[in-house]
């Protein structure tokens, strides 16, 4: 029988020879996806490994039972920033011969020596040295090898010191070893990876992903589904047993499933370079980092085309009942309202958690990874019961022959008419919850970084920590030396140069935090040099404004047009105060913002690095994370509509090869064409429309559970962007429906009507 199976599926015609190939590309696709999904995994786990060493400083992070030196390290952990690009900085010291070495040089860089990696090597050579190589300097002796870099264009450099400088250095710490351990492992560490955030968004991305490739799989077997049952029950009449049709049968959709399985692999391993270039952590990968493991390559080698032999034996239980049972054609059993109880159970299991979010990362992915899963589950059991009820309101409300026709049949059969658009339900579902979250943390979380100050406007932060007296930042600078006042206001392009001063009358301004904070002191003088920010009160000298540079950089519009109180206290005292933040306004062009900065950077070493508002936005830890999660969002959208408008596309096709019969029987009888054409048109339209409502409602309950449970923030409605996708996404559907139109006049001719 294996040998008859492999006949009928490799010769059995146009039909057969379409089916596979559809078949074989949804199982490609689906294994493609799933072979992604794992390798990213590994991905960020192996590029997470390459942080472990930037965490050294932190006792915990060493490796259990790891011997530490008898000459401890001197380090420290810096950043700074280049055109927006974020670089690591690490400062080292040796104490004696058997200091620890990080990985990826040789030795120890001396006084004035430093390693770089490749690409902030080649960065160093092709900018200016008054843009940023001034501000290391000495000589590079080698470059970072890739064990050290977590990713290929990162921007690191090792610069070597003696001890006695570095030690008396801010934040020095001496290192008895060199860490093995990432944030995931280590509570204290804080370079790196939250690994466990990005398996859990992979794995709703993964899931997003593959529940509507599972749909499209599903509806390529079905091609032609009406022929095959009654080819399988014509061999059950003759003498073939129920075992030797689902042998046919599982052969058929096997060879599809390897076929398909290959060519899944081979997408991945042609793809898996470019994939590699693709930042979703926030940084490339190397392409030797997308890998699989052997078990994770024999899991989906054998675990696919067993599950599609599986499903073709399900496909086939009405044969395997009787031969006869294909025969008769019955109404269907109408679906009942229970069918709303997953979507129901999903919706309050969301609901449970909200006040109630669990305080580990597993127990966050358990709590809303089942919940999404079982809307996602709830609107496709749900689906027929929903499409039915909308078939008979329209057959209500409607006196056109084509519209009650179309009502009739998907009143009749409404699980056919939801399968044709469950792909495209999940999609505006997956839609709808990600540009809700989205948009909601954008306007949480946002800067306005289009704004001319947030461009053009520098901020030093000199404050360490914070004082005993809450809201009030610790200043490390008593002023500003006159020289570096001067080489700042000699740079082509800086238009202002303002000193904040920290602020002992306790003036304090609420900028939506737990606490308000202590307000910062600005010379009026200085301060009128400043666009976009306010000005001073009339006859003011020293006027209070919000330390918003410092805490978050977030740029205020409504800042353009305030007035900043006076504060009592005279100009010449306030040059006496310690300094706790410069603000340098610019023409915003590169070079004079990168001149700016590295004359800071030198002028005061081992400070944060100089930033622009929008630059301190872009480059937060949560921001990188933000944008990762973004671009995997814009994935999961294009590539969910791309299937579901294929799984569309096939369904259509496939209903109209199992009815061209009866609508050839209807051309023979006098029905024009057009009306045929308007009925199929709203058999798939009509069902799509009520659905579309129902999944877009869902995905922004979904969205508004988890923001209020994960992150206590209330759903922002979402921009012009949203309705456009839906919009598009819409059209494209109906733009599909209507391609598969003209097969009518084709498969209804004459000779479709006779009996076989």
């Amino acid at each position: 029988m294996i040998d008859f199976g492999l006949r009928l599926t490799l010769r059995g015609g146009r039909e057969a020879a379409v089916r596979l190939v559809v078949t074989a590309a949804a199982v490609a696709l689906g294994v493609g996806l799933l072979l992604v999904t794992l390798a990213g995994i590994n991905g960020v786990n192996t590029q997470n490994a390459r942080y472990a060493w930037l965490n050294s400083g932190v006792p915990e992070a060493m490796a259990a039972g790891a011997e530490a030196s008898p000459d401890p390290l001197w380090g420290t952990l810096s950043a700074d920033v280049h055109d927006g690009a974020r670089i690591t900085r690490v400062d080292v010291a040796a104490t004696g011969p058997r200091s620890p070495v990080p990985p990826g040089i040789p030795r120890l860089p001396g006084p004035g020596q430093y390693y770089a990696s490749p690409a902030f090597g080649a960065l160093l050579r092709s900018a200016p040295a008054a843009e940023l190589g001034d501000r290391y300097p000495g000589s590079q002796i080698g470059t970072i090898g890739a064990q050290a870099l977590p990713a290929p264009d990162s921007l690191i450099i090792i610069v070597g010191h003696s001890a006695d400088e570095l030690s008396r250095a801010p934040g020095a710490a001496r290192i008895a070893g060199i860490a093995t351990k990432t944030p995931g492992e280590c509570a204290q560490c804080q370079v790196g990876i939250n690994a466990n955030g990005m398996t859990l968004v992979l794995s709703v991305t993964s899931a997003a992903l593959l529940f509507p490739v599972l749909i499209f799989i599903g509806t390529a077997t079905r091609l032609a589904a009406a022929r095959r049952e009654q080819r399988f029950a014509a061999m059950r009449l003759v003498g073939a047993t129920p075992r030797q049709v689902s042998v046919v049968s599982a052969v058929e959709s096997t060879v599809a499933a390897l076929a398909g399985t290959a060519v899944g692999f081979g997408l991945f391993f042609l793809l898996r370079v470019p994939l590699a270039a693709v930042p979703f952590t926030g940084e490339r990968f190397y392409p030797s980092d997308l890998s699989l493991g052997p078990v994770e390559v024999l899991l989906v080698a054998i675990g696919v085309p067993l599950a599609a032999a599986v499903a073709a034996r399900i496909a086939l239980r009405r044969v395997r009942i009787s031969p006869l049972g294909v025969s008769r054609r019955v109404t269907p059993r109408a679906p009942r309202a229970y069918r709303l109880i997953p979507l129901v159970a999903g919706i309050g299991e969301l609901t449970y958690f909200v006040g109630r979010r669990p305080d580990t990362t597993n127990g966050q992915t358990l709590a809303y990874l089942t919940g999404i899963l079982l809307m996602m589950a709830g609107l496709i059991i749900a689906g027929p019961w929903l499409t039915m009820v909308g078939a008979r309101a329209m057959a209500r409300r409607s006196n056109r022959a084509a519209t009650l026709i179309a009502a009739r049949r998907l009143s009749d059969d409404p699980k056919a008419g939801f399968r044709a658009i469950s792909g495209l339900v999940l999609a505006l579902f997956v839609t709808s919850t990600a540009i809700g979250v989205m948009t909601t943390f954008v306007a949480e979380r946002g800067v306005s970084s289009d704004s001319t100050v947030a461009r053009t406007t520098l901020v030093a932060d000199f404050s360490q920590g914070w004082a005993d007296v809450p809201g009030v930042p610790k200043a490390s600078i008593a002023s500003i030396p006159d020289s570096a006042l001067v080489r700042l206001r000699s740079i082509e392009g800086v238009r202002s140069v303002t000193e904040v001063h920290t602020n002992p009358l306790g003036t304090t301004f609420s900028l939506g935090g737990p606490r308000p904070v202590v307000a910062g002191l600005v010379s009026c003088r200085q301060f009128a040099g400043l666009s976009g920010i306010g000005r001073c009160a009339d006859g003011a000298e020293v006027a209070s404004i919000p330390p918003s540079f410092v805490s978050g950089l977030r740029v205020n519009p409504s800042w353009s047009t305030a007035t900043w109180p006076a504060a009592a206290i005279s100009a010449e005292r306030l040059q006496s105060l310690p300094v706790q933040e410069i603000v340098v306004g610019t023409d915003g062009s590169k070079s004079t913002i990168e001149q700016v900065r590295t004359a800071l950077t030198v002028a005061f070493p081992g400070q944060e690095p100089p930033v622009t508002a929008a630059e301190g936005h872009a480059s937060s830890d949560t921001e990188r994370l933000f944008d990762a999660y973004r671009q995997l969002v814009n994935v999961v959208i294009l590539v969910s509509l791309f299937i579901a408008g294929c799984s569309l596309a096939v369904s259509v096709v496939a209903s109209l090869n199992d009815r061209k019969r009866p609508f050839s029987l209807l051309r023979l009888t006098g029905t024009h064409l057009g009306m045929m054409r308007r009925i199929v048109a709203l058999e798939s339209a009509a069902p799509l429309l009520v659905n579309a409502v129902v999944a877009m409602a869902a995905g922004f309950l979904a969205a508004q559970l988890f923001l209020e449970s994960q992150l206590d923030y209330s759903l922002r409605a979402p921009g012009a962007e949203y309705y456009i996708t839906v919009f598009a996404g819409l059209a494209v559907s109906l733009g599909v429906i209507v391609s598969t139109l003209p097969l009518l006049n084709r498969i209804t001719g004459p000779e479709t009507a006779r009996n076989e």
